[in-house]
């Protein structure tokens, strides 16, 4: 044995999860439980168990601890051992006499009303006083806060979470973590939304362990096979049901569509993470911005979904509420729980294992509320760096940022700001033959529904779009919009010349790589350049 870790803190502090943290790192724990049952003969239950350890410690001065561990410390192969945990000063003391340099003291500690909270929501079984405060008065739980004083490390417990922790004190023993791999991808859009992100999405699924998404309801996601309208899921869940979930800190929850989706998906805490940092729509913030009430969004073509009001909230709202109802977390929401924990966690475990992570941005790059034509814009920014920071990601870590390009770029119906050439689609149905009557039911808001404007490809903005998204391959969508016949190609070569010729310039124009190409909507409507390289 290298290291006998003696934990300690107060009660709901985590000590427990920290334990199971640290069992990533080889570390195992130790119990005295045994030989209170062995010395005392009390009943084996906590409350019986803790005010035998309380008679110990008053008849040996603390070193039974000592004495329980001594028989595991010589007989263990196991580099880590972790006592959970040491109550009164002279436990610590005399555990340090015995093993000497072995034993490493780490002491947590969290401010007192996240310790409250904590206690609350403990199980029934293990909570036996009415409050945190009460329990924390209660035997030798009174002494606890002072061995922080004679720890050799103190981690605050408030905010961080236990990984973390675990982490960090790995490292300060000399054990840092396995470095994160740079196997995360990130989609974004390269226009005003609705460059067909959700099919691209779905068609890449199956290469990724962890789906991430960002952004609220003011954005849907179309998936052909199977046919869904993806809202608040990343939009390859059901076409990769092994691959992990994640809605991360910088989105916004409708709850009624999360539920709806999360039913939908049969989804079990284990496959589903939302980060307890996101923030829950209220109907408030849907009414603020109807276009049909008075004071609403109108003017810029909202999609009154209360995206933008409930991030105000969240700005605004940082002490007493000053905008709007107070702010409400997903941490706030009881049926949520079992599903809520942070974001950032599941993905850097996937990361330090080297197992691929795909981050799903919405709407599209000139929607930027900083770098889009403002006003009219949307609530957030959508590059993707926008996108990592709303995932809690370094852009150490991203391996490829696949921007999604319409061959006609749409923005939706209404007085939703500047597009260039805009043109209408019965001058696309010309050129391209595609049938007329399709463009009224798939050139639609996915939730807005309103009817789209369309407008010539503008050179300029896509080169722009592919520099501050830092893209490295492009997704080229809707080529059937350059020939209806293209819904029949099966690689490259049988695009038509008009398509070839485009995708050429578009390599030019961004210096970035065309590798996909959707020509139909449809499961197999996306082409990879495996297949005409």
């Amino acid at each position: 044995m290298k290291h006998l870790i003696v934990l300690s803190g107060p009660i709901g502090v985590g000590k427990s999860s920290f334990v199971e943290a640290l069992k990533r790192f080889d570390a195992e724990r130790v119990s005295t439980r045994a030989h209170i049952l062995e010395t005392t003969g009390c009943q084996n239950e906590r409350g019986a168990l803790q005010d035998a350890g309380d008679r110990l410690d008053l008849e040996t001065g603390g070193t039974w601890v000592a004495d329980a561990l001594e028989p595991v410390v010589e007989s263990s192969d196991t580099s880590i051992l972790i006592l959970d945990s040491a109550r009164i000063a002279k436990q610590v003391e005399a555990l340090r006499s015995r093993f000497g340099e072995k034993v490493i003291h780490i002491h947590l500690y969290a401010d007192d009303d996240v310790l409250e909270a904590r206690y609350k929501n403990r199980e029934t079984d293990v909570r036996e006083f009415e409050s945190y405060a009460k329990a924390a008065e209660h035997g030798t739980e009174t002494q606890v806060p002072t061995l922080a004083a004679i720890a050799d490390l103190v981690l605050d417990a408030t905010a961080a979470t236990s990984e973390d922790l675990a982490v960090t004190a790995m490292a300060w023993l000399g054990r840092p973590a396995l470095p994160l791999q740079r196997t995360l991808d990130v989609i974004v859009g390269g226009q005003y939304g609705s460059e067909g992100k959700g099919n691209v999405c779905a068609h890449l699924a199956e290469n990724y362990d962890c789906l991430v998404r960002i952004g609220g309801p003011n954005a849907g996601h179309r998936v052909a096979d199977p046919n869904y309208k993806y809202v608040q899921f990343p939009s390859g869940s059901q076409s990769n049901p092994k691959a992990k979930i994640v809605i991360a800190a910088g989105s916004t929850l409708w709850l009624p569509q999360l539920e709806l989706e999360m039913s939908d998906h049969d989804v079990t805490p284990e496959r589903l993470t939302i980060d307890p940092q996101a923030i829950v729509i209220e109907q408030e913030d849907r009414d603020i911005e109807d276009g049909d009430k008075e004071g609403g969004l109108n003017r810029i073509a909202t999609t009154a979904q209360g995206v933008g009001a409930a991030a105000a909230r969240k700005i605004l709202n940082r002490g007493e509420p000053i905008f709007g109802p107070a702010v409400r977390l997903a941490r706030d929401v009881e049926r949520l729980r079992p599903f809520v924990r942070p974001a950032r966690e599941i993905i850097e475990a996937m990361l330090m294992e080297g197992r691929p992570v795909l981050v799903e941005g919405t709407q599209g790059t000139e929607l930027s509320i900083h770098h889009g034509r403002y006003p009219h814009v949307t609530s957030r920014e959508t590059s993707s760096s926008g996108c990592l920071a709303d995932a809690g990601i370094s852009f150490a870590v991203v391996r490829d940022v696949i921007m999604v390009v319409r061959t006609y770029p749409i923005r939706v119906g209404g007085p939703s700001g500047a597009m260039g050439q805009v043109i209408d689609f019965e001058t696309i149905h010309e050129r391209s033959k595609v049938p007329l009557e399709e463009f009224g039911t798939t050139e639609r808001g996915t939730i807005s529904n309103k009817p789209r404007r369309v407008a010539e490809f503008d050179w300029a903005r896509i080169r722009r779009s592919a520099q501050l998204n830092g893209a490295t391959r492009i997704a080229l969508t809707f080529a059937d919009y350059f020939g209806v016949e293209n819904r029949e190609a099966t690689d490259y070569d049988e695009l038509n010349d008009r398509t070839q010729e485009f995708i050429r310039k578009l390599e030019m124009v961004t210096g970035v790589s065309v590798d996909y190409v959707s020509k139909a909507f449809a499961k197999d409507g996306v082409l990879e350049k495996g297949s005409w390289a």
